[in-house]
């Protein structure tokens, strides 16, 4: 047994700050870590040494929600340096949900762990699409104490099929083409229950050979359309029609920003937070 490992001590590791939060606060015991990454957007490239990532991710996080590069990087060094540190704990347990972005980090974090002798760490998921009472559950952040902590229990023990076929998607995922991407939608992706529908939602990202959009884009333009032109309106409305991306509204923001930051611009932003359709024929 690792000499350093504390009796019970256990990593839980969230998907983000919110989850993490409440669950410090409730009964859950051992270490709540908020693994801080939008993986879902961005280069994610699947080529690199792990000190190179951590510089696209950081670089692509800082130019994207304007944070400080240096900071960013450091954050980014410090969780993996404490995901290193795993066998330090009997059991670590991912909290990840059923939608695009969590699946996404869950299939990176089942690839690191892959990558590994657990030895005598015990890994654990939970990894839900429904909470009852919860109507339209989209994830762990809306939760409160009492809630998160009845899931608990719930939690399974990493497979190695579960591994396996986490670190094959991530594979795919961070290579330069989708091919990978497809050949897995015609594989048996049952261990993970939720990444078959993730991998569709993400190809339907890529742009269409129609009009050169992607699903977020045609959805935002379309909502844009029906009125929904004050981003205080348009991302619920959106959160409504798409919720397996599982997208934040940073994420839709810079979405939509980049149909704006173009040549030949689909949408103008008025003021702070108001879209203007340029081309309407697009939705045609």
């Amino acid at each position: 047994m690792n000499s350093h490992r504390q009796p019970d001590q256990m990593l839980n590791i969230h998907n983000g700050d919110s989850a993490a939060g409440t669950a410090k606060k409730s009964d859950i015991p051992g270490e709540h870590l908020a693994w801080r990454e939008a993986l879902v957007c961005g280069p994610a490239p699947g080529n690199l040494a792990p000190a190179e990532f951590r510089q696209v991710r950081a670089q692509h996080l800082a130019d994207a929600y304007g944070a400080n590069l240096e900071k960013t990087f450091q954050e980014l060094r410090g969780q993996e340096e404490k995901l290193a540190r795993f066998s330090d704990h009997e059991e670590v347990v991912l909290w990840f949900e059923h939608d695009l972005f969590c699946q996404v980090q869950l299939i990176y974090l089942l690839d690191r762990f892959a990558q590994h002798e657990l030895g005598e760490t015990r890994l654990s998921l939970i990894c839900v699409n429904e909470f009852p009472g919860v109507e339209g559950f989209r994830g762990f952040g809306e939760l409160n104490e009492e809630q998160l902590a009845a899931l608990f229990p719930q939690r399974q023990e990493v497979t190695q099929p579960q591994l396996d076929l986490g670190s094959k998607a991530w594979q795919a995922y961070s290579a330069a083409q989708a091919a990978g991407l497809i050949a897995l939608l015609d594989s048996d992706t049952s261990a993970l229950p939720f990444l078959k529908g993730g991998i569709i939602k993400h190809l339907e990202r890529f742009p269409s050979t129609k009009n050169g959009l992607g699903r977020i884009e045609s959805v935002g333009l379309q909502l844009i359309a029906k009125g929904h032109s004050s981003f205080r309106s348009l991302f619920p409305a959106f959160a409504r029609r798409e919720p397996e991306y599982g997208y934040g509204d940073a994420q839709l923001f810079l979405e939509l920003k980049r149909l704006a930051d173009t040549a030949a611009p689909a949408l103008t932003l008025s003021g702070s937070s108001t879209w203007v359709l340029r081309h309407p024929r697009l939705l045609t």
